[in-house]
């Protein structure tokens, strides 16, 4: 009786058409296509996530180090350091000391001071009449139409008397600091195997938290992106320039123009590499911290304008407006993955993330692990903020850089 009577009474979910139970899922709050979209957004970005861990520990382990003690040969070949300047004030005095304090022989200075302001002249002088053998100051107040500041003063820099007669130029930016014998064990590990274009990755001095919680995993995210075994390799497209330490032989910069073939490219030291190992000549990179090292901004302030001025200088540049929301919801995948379903992803890579870039940043620099890490899903709102700042700069066609708008051709 109860088999008749269930028979003849169907449940009413049995009775409703498919549309009807479709609107009644909605009345429920029931969204199946809505929850099926967000599984595919959180597997993917916890996947991308997690291919970049992979990568950064792949990367870290094949990038080469400097021997650490190498003898000098009897003739060593000469360079010629060339530093741009403008309003250094903060660290120049320290970055310039250690680059005196080099104990490789022929090693010559040029410093050109781009218009400072800041005391930056009057440190420059003192260094220039303590030892005028080694270092020269070039003033330089104008810039030419169609030149990016520190494009320009590589360029004035490289065409001194004192760089062209040298086998290799080194270009370093004015708040690198570098241990006494760094110049002589790179040297050296450029002589022992074909290299005509080599970068050295710095370590990254941190003091503020907007500096603690977003340079780590900006320096982490660098080393994804580039992977060191393969910089050498002519068949492969990664190359390897940096601002903290490019040393590049003569003939080599000249075969390719120097910085006078890209005055307006805001990424000179990438570019510059990826134009060298077109032409045909060797790319290398290698670990320079924690011996080569540098604060490279102070404060969140100075951290956005940089991401602003770099970003502006992407040649796709015009991609940012669609790139944008992918790069949101992927850096901020632990605050919303709970949300959709999946807190143990979230859980996961708010750990893992910190964990591993926080690894490799210790080794890199020497400095104990960093909790303020925790914090990474930020980096997201702050690269946000940059990058929005260089896509208005790219529709007025300018880069702005220390107090300079630079129209872009």
């Amino acid at each position: 009786m109860g088999c008749q009577a269930d028979q003849e009474n169907p449940p009413l979910e049995h009775l409703l058409t498919s549309e009807d139970q479709a609107r009644r899922s909605l009345r429920l709050g029931k969204h199946p296509e809505r929850m099926t979209v967000l599984d595919l957004l959180s597997w993917a970005s916890t996947a991308i996530l997690a291919l970049g861990l992979v990568l950064l520990r792949r990367h870290w382990t094949r990038l080469p180090r400097l021997a650490r003690d190498p003898a000098l040969p009897a003739h060593p070949p000469s360079v010629c350091l060339c530093i741009p300047v403008r309003n250094e004030v903060r660290e120049l005095a320290r970055a310039l000391d250690s680059w005196l304090a080099q104990d490789y022989p022929a090693l010559y200075i040029l410093v050109v001071d781009d218009g400072s302001t800041d005391g930056s002249t009057e440190i420059l002088r003192q260094r220039e009449a303590a030892q005028p053998d080694r270092l020269r100051v070039i003033r330089n107040d104008g810039l030419p139409g169609g030149w990016l500041g520190k494009n320009h003063a590589m360029d004035l820099a490289s065409r001194q008397p004192e760089a062209e007669g040298v086998d290799w130029l080194l270009f370093a930016d004015g708040d690198v600091q570098a241990s006494p014998d760094l110049l002589r064990r790179a040297m050296a590990f450029a002589q022992a195997q074909p290299t005509d274009i080599l970068a050295l990755i710095p370590a990254v001095d941190v003091v503020g938290p907007a500096e603690r919680l977003i340079l780590p995993m900006a320096a982490s995210a660098f080393l994804v992106l580039v992977p060191p075994h393969q910089v050498p390799n002519p068949r492969h497209p990664a190359f390897c320039g940096v601002g903290g330490f490019t040393l590049v032989r003569r003939e080599a910069y000249a075969a390719v123009g120097g910085h006078a073939a890209a005055p307006l490219e805001a990424i000179d030291d990438m570019m510059l590499a990826r134009r060298v190992k077109a032409a045909g000549f060797v790319n290398r990179v290698a670990l320079g911290g924690p011996d080569l090292h540098l604060r490279m901004y102070h404060g969140l302030l100075e951290l956005v304008r940089a991401m602003r001025k770099n970003t502006a200088a992407l040649p796709a540049w015009w991609l940012l407006p669609g790139l944008l929301p992918v790069a949101l919801g992927i850096g901020l995948a632990p605050a919303w993955l709970p949300f959709a379903g999946h807190p143990l992803l979230a859980l996961l890579l708010w750990l893992l993330v910190p964990a591993l870039v926080g690894d490799v940043q210790q080794r890199m620099t020497g400095r104990p692990l960093d909790l303020l890490g925790a914090l990474w899903p930020l980096n997201a709102l702050v690269f946000a903020a940059g990058t929005a700042w260089a896509l208005a700069d790219r529709l007025r066609g300018v880069n702005h850089w220390r107090g300079r708008d630079v129209a872009l051709r």
